[in-house]
């Protein structure tokens, strides 16, 4: 019996993740002793600040190494309750509150809870590529709304209506985006208020990841404190992973109505349990103490966002237009270019560098270039991919 008849449809409808690929082999070509330029991370390239290490460390030596609450540790989510509060001006309690293994589960426990089979998901795009496959593997039908690189990629406030159908059950907004980099404005999320009043099943999940990573210039703005009214309808993912450069610690955390939490709770008692204990305390410190020991890193990435666009601005063959949040930028390839994976295939294969084809975030004639990397590392990432290009438009 061959594996495919053992194996769910659920399971043989799952893709793997793009950029988790492209990491992987361009490791594999590393070892193999190939010089790589990887601009495909999507995670900081600094190390967890000091004061977050140890209170981990000040945790696992006062005995912190139990089973603990699935609903996560009860000062963690006071502390992210009050910081929802009083930060991102939504009225939260500890009752509204979930920790998660990382911001995927968060979704991932969301849409568990609240999809049925048909269910539709508006899901603006380009989009994260997880985005998808958690829709799919609750039941759900992503419904894809695609935005131009021409327009900044804005959402289309028309383009949103005309989907909302009888089985539309939720939107999804991440905002600052990855890949796009885009921040969404206090007039666009009106916009979406809007159009969430007439339509009462609508409900909203704002993956708010990024939060912190923003330009110089931008405000990030929770949809939720737009609209208190609605704030049983917005469930808020965050997490500690980006701004404090805690990827590997798993932490992140769900917001939403105290029922629908109870729920994902239930569903995270029968499947993970609680996270980490330690790991925990570590994220409370990073809450706690705010921005202490991250500003640096902040304003690192502004500078290398600025020094990644006006790169990219100099190469012939690319529309980009300005990322104002996240550490990426997702360049458009002429029509003349080849679509973005034979591109990025090529760019890894010929010129040893590693970025991230657009199709795996919807859009196929983008690719996503991270700055989560040294400017050293930009610089010739900029150069190989001019190379690539004069390359490519040569071979025609």
């Amino acid at each position: 019996m061959s594996a495919s008849h053992v194996i769910s449809q659920r399971a043989l409808s799952l893709e793997p993740s793009l950029t988790l690929e492209i990491s992987s082999l361009a490791q594999t070509l590393k070892k193999q002793g190939r010089n790589i330029c990887s601009l495909s991370a999507g995670e900081p390239d600094y190390d967890t600040p000091d004061f977050i290490v140890e209170a981990a460390i000040k945790a696992l030596k006062d005995g912190v190494t139990r089973y603990g609450p699935a609903a996560g540790d009860q000062e963690l989510r006071d502390a992210i309750a009050n910081k929802l509060t009083n930060i991102n001006k939504t009225p939260s309690n500890i009752e509204n509150i979930l920790i998660t293994n990382g911001g995927k589960q968060a979704i991932f426990n969301l849409c568990q809870v609240i999809l049925n089979i048909g269910d539709e998901v508006l899901l603006p795009s380009p989009y994260w590529l997880s985005y998808p496959q958690i829709i799919k593997l609750a039941g759900g039908i992503p419904i894809t709304l695609p935005s131009s690189a021409e327009n900044n990629f804005k959402l289309d406030i028309a383009k949103l209506k005309n989907n909302i159908t009888n089985k539309t059950k939720l939107l999804i907004l991440n905002s600052p985006c990855n890949p796009t980099g885009r921040v969404m404005k206090r007039s666009e999320l009106e916009e979406i208020i809007d159009i969430a009043v007439q339509f009462p099943n609508l409900n909203i999940i704002s993956d708010e990841i990024y939060e912190y990573l923003i330009d110089r210039n931008q405000e990030h703005i929770s949809i939720s404190s737009i609209t208190p009214d609605l704030k049983d309808r917005i469930f808020i993912v965050n997490g500690f992973a980006k701004a404090w450069a805690m990827t590997g610690w798993r932490v992140g955390y769900l917001r939403g109505a105290k029922d629908i939490i109870k729920k994902c709770i239930a569903l995270q008692s029968q499947s993970t349990s609680n996270v980490c204990s330690f790991a925990q305390r570590g994220a409370l410190a990073a809450i706690t103490k705010s921005m202490r020991g991250i500003d640096y890193m902040i304003e690192n990435y502004n500078s290398r966002r600025d020094l990644l666009l006006n790169g990219l601005k100099e190469i012939d063959g690319l529309l980009i237009k300005k990322p104002e949040g996240a550490f990426y930028a997702f360049p458009y390839l002429n029509n003349d270019l080849p679509n973005s994976l034979e591109f990025c295939k090529t760019a890894l294969e010929n010129q040893g560098l590693a970025i991230v084809p657009g199709v795996a975030f919807g859009d196929d004639r983008c690719i996503r270039i991270s700055c989560a990397v040294s400017e050293n590392t930009i610089i010739d990432g900029l150069n190989r991919l001019k190379r690539v290009i004069i390359n490519s438009k040569l071979s025609k």
